[in-house]
């Protein structure tokens, strides 16, 4: 009986996917303004299914919002007592799966500090089976509460994107719109 309890346990083997991050990703959208600034840009993404992901709502079905940037806040980090500073202003929105309809990317002027329009690069990259990136564009916010839509496009059920447009739609009027 001791041999036997003896090789159950040698047999137990711990699940190795315990703590591990689905980073697979269908398409990765990177928002930049420039370094060292301390207005705070946001990226809003709608999904088909009405999903919105965006700084108060980070995961919301297979949109990922992984990098919420808020310009200069929190820039600063202590290492071995010094003061180091990270002055990328970027964030980072992922699709994480295929759902067919048509995606909306939209960035917000959330924080205004520097008083002068702020050029914001939005790219949007395809990355399976190969990364391919099939929009990229600046655009300038002017204001505090300013929201654009950069781009809207459609993915079928393959994850091919098509029917790129602008046609402006208010991400921030609709998380906030009563349900």
């Amino acid at each position: 009986f001791s041999v036997m309890l003896f090789i159950a346990f040698a047999l137990i083997k711990p699940d190795d996917k315990v703590g591990n991050i689905n980073v697979k990703a269908e398409v990765l959208i990177t928002v930049t303004w420039p370094d060292n600034l301390a207005d705070d840009i946001d990226v809003y993404v709608r999904d088909p299914q009405d999903n919105i992901v965006w700084y108060n709502t980070l995961d919301r079905g297979f949109l990922h919002l992984d990098r919420d940037d808020r310009g200069e806040y929190l820039d600063q980090v202590m290492v071995d007592g010094e003061k180091i500073t990270f002055p990328l202003n970027q964030e980072t929105v992922t699709v994480r799966g295929i759902v067919p309809g048509e995606y909306t990317v939209n960035v917000f002027n959330f924080l205004h500090d520097s008083g002068v329009p702020v050029p914001v690069s939005v790219k949007v990259e395809k990355l399976n089976p190969t990364v391919k990136v099939i929009f990229y564009q600046s655009l300038y916010l002017s204001r505090v509460g300013e929201e654009q839509t950069a781009i809207r496009f459609s993915m079928d059920s393959e994850g091919e994107i098509s029917d790129l447009n602008t046609l402006q739609d208010s991400l921030v009027e609709a998380v906030r719109a009563p349900k």
